[in-house]
């Protein structure tokens, strides 16, 4: 059962469920447990009431320049191995540009009167009608940074989940790019087509902030996911035999960089001085030419037949928000290796323009980006572990674990293994440092 919502969940169903025993057992502990929760409610009301009277601050008080600045982030609540998704929602709460356009959208009313207020237990069962990717995203991140509470319960954006993208049903542990890309598809999807009759598309159109130029269409009309997160690729293959070139320019919302294989072998002790893998490194593997291997061979309209051939990406339009994913996880015969390096990155100043197709044509700081957050997996496979996230709020880094928050610095930040980075374009006016 649910402790907060007080939904049962079956596991042999693998759904939550709203039936009850003969002698309704489960609404009895339901009704245990809300007791219990007044009760815990009443004296942590008292216990809050003592630290305000106390003269020493709490832990979400810090002094800046001499004077006491409340910590207004709040956290995440586990639900059961929801990590993933937390660390995930953390980050994208913390890029200005995409939180705000959300938190400005008008709310859409989902229950009727008769439903309005009552507490509900979610049932998968209840059909897809009623359910808002784009809505429950909206009030979780309204939740977020407002100070009023310590940590958030996003239930009822994990019950839509489970809704919508069936993969992420049940509590086992999930991929935090996965259900990144996930998130941001469906949420493409859903405001392309409106909700309820409004369509928030248009809503989009009249947003002065994101500019035609910047619209990068995936999968039908631009939204804001495509207009922030959205570039181009130009990819280019030549055959071997003809020397036949092949062109073609496929959209992307964040960039998938394998991990250079010669840093992929953990090192001993003696070799701790060695060379360290840097973000540069990836991006450098990434856009390097690759002579593809017998499994990729390119069929060549001129010889008429698969060839050898060659291959090389470069990026045609980079997005405002560059969104980068290291590949730590790869298959083995029998299993997912983690690839447990440490891979430098800047926090400031990661310089772009070596790897567009086009250079010439990017003004002096187009090409510039700053960190926003890090997401980072900690443990050694996908289906365990754990995950949090650093980002930076009004200047300053937390870091988000769960439903704790706490305050961190940049050398901390530096030294994470990150496994998503996201980067935020730089505005013309900031200065120039370049990685």
């Amino acid at each position: 059962m649910d402790c907060s919502s007080y939904s049962t969940y079956c596991y042999r169903c693998d759904d939550f469920v709203v039936n009850d025993t003969k002698l309704g057992l489960v609404q009895k502990v339901r009704e245990h447990l809300q007791n219990l929760e007044n009760s815990a409610f009443t004296a942590d009301r008292h216990r809050k009431r003592k630290l305000l009277e106390n003269s020493s601050l709490n832990s979400k008080l810090l002094k800046v320049n001499g004077s006491t600045t409340a910590i207004c982030a709040t956290g995440l609540r586990n639900l059961g191995n929801t990590c993933f998704m937390n660390a995930i929602l953390q980050s994208l709460s913390n890029i200005e540009q995409f939180c705000c356009y959300f938190k400005e959208l008008p709310a859409v009313e989902l229950r009727n009167g008769k439903t309005a207020g009552r507490r509900t237990y979610h049932t998968r069962s209840q059909g897809d009608n009623n359910v808002s990717l784009v809505e429950e995203f909206r009030k979780t991140l309204c939740a977020l940074w407002q100070g009023s509470q310590t940590a958030f319960s996003p239930e009822s954006l994990f019950y839509v989940v489970w809704k919508i993208m069936p993969n992420f049903r049940g509590y086992q542990q999930q991929d935090a790019h996965e259900f990144m890309r996930y998130l941001l598809d469906h949420l493409h999807l859903e405001l392309q087509g409106g909700f309820n009759g409004v369509s928030r598309s248009a809503i989009l159109q009249e947003n002065s902030t994101l500019s035609a130029s910047n619209k990068c269409c995936i999968n039908g009309a631009s939204t804001v996911v495509t207009a922030i997160f959205g570039g181009f690729l130009q990819n280019e293959v030549n055959c071997l035999i003809c020397g036949t070139e092949s062109r073609k320019f496929d959209p992307f919302l964040d960039l998938s960089l394998d991990i250079p294989s010669q840093f992929r072998n953990k090192r001993s002790k003696n070799q701790e001085n060695g060379p360290v893998c840097s973000l540069r490194d990836c991006l450098r593997s990434f856009t390097d030419l690759e002579e593809l291997d017998e499994t990729e061979l390119y069929m060549c309209h001129k010889c008429k037949k698969k060839q050898k051939s060659t291959k090389k990406f470069w990026i045609q339009k980079l997005p405002k928000v560059l969104c980068l994913h290291l590949k730590r996880f790869h298959w083995t015969a029998y299993l997912r290796n983690k690839v447990d390096i440490y891979v430098e990155f800047p926090l400031r100043g990661l310089d772009m323009k070596c790897y567009l197709l086009e250079p010439e044509n990017s003004g002096p700081e187009s090409c510039l980006y700053d960190l926003a957050a890090v997401v980072v997996h900690h443990g050694s496979g996908v289906g365990s572990g754990h995950y949090t996230a650093y980002a930076t709020h009004e200047g300053r880094w937390f870091h988000f674990n769960d439903s704790t928050v706490t305050l961190t610095d940049e050398d901390t930040v530096v030294k994470a293994k990150a496994y998503i980075l996201f980067y935020v374009e730089r505005q013309a006016k900031a200065g120039s440092d370049k990685l």
